[in-house]
């Protein structure tokens, strides 16, 4: 019979605190949904990670979304470091639904690289007058309140809250700021 040596105090108290960073990491990235459910961005990251492959996105019927001029690429061009936020591949039904779930974006932003297109985000999007029509306060996940975006914007959309998640891109200007100085549609 052989004896495993002892291991050394300080390889478990590294291994505890390795545990520790994971946990406190994931429970950091949980928020309230305005939806009144619990989630969190990795849960998000879950749901969506299957559209990497932007094939599967447009076989989940999520589309091309461009502005009023046929711009697909959105960009911050006339504010020097604001950067863009990318592509956006929308689905209609979720956007019209009036609801908001973590794990169902109603938007996937792709940021353009080496001539393809990368997940880089999830976008959140409910119609203003779908939401006030059912809630007093403005939508909020992950325990950031949505952006208001009033009628007459480029994308010839009634108003709406939005709240973009850099999940699978790193965002220097914070994991829930619309824009991403580090994209460029160029």
């Amino acid at each position: 019979m052989t004896r495993e040596a002892p291991r050394p105090a300080h390889q478990s108290w590294v291994a505890a605190f390795v545990l520790f960073a994971v946990l406190a990491a994931l429970g950091a990235a949980a928020g309230i949904a305005g939806t009144g459910g619990s989630h969190s961005t990795v849960d998000a990251a879950r749901a969506t990670a299957k559209f990497h492959q932007l094939a599967v996105a447009k076989k989940s019927g999520y589309g091309l979304l461009q502005d009023k001029n046929g711009v697909a690429c959105i960009a911050m061009d006339d504010m020097p470091g604001m950067g863009a936020m990318g592509v956006h591949y929308a689905k209609s039904s979720l956007v019209a639904d009036g609801a908001l779930e973590a794990s169902r974006p109603e938007a996937l932003v792709y940021a353009p690289k080496d001539g393809r297109l990368r997940l880089a985000a999830v976008e959140y999007v409910v119609l203003k007058s779908a939401w006030d029509a059912k809630h007093t306060a403005r939508p909020s996940l992950f325990g950031h309140a949505f952006n208001l975006t009033p009628s007459g914007n480029r994308f010839g959309l009634p108003a709406f809250y939005s709240l973009h998640a850099w999940i699978w891109k790193q965002n220097p200007a914070g994991r829930f700021a619309m824009w991403n100085p580090e994209v460029t549609c160029r």
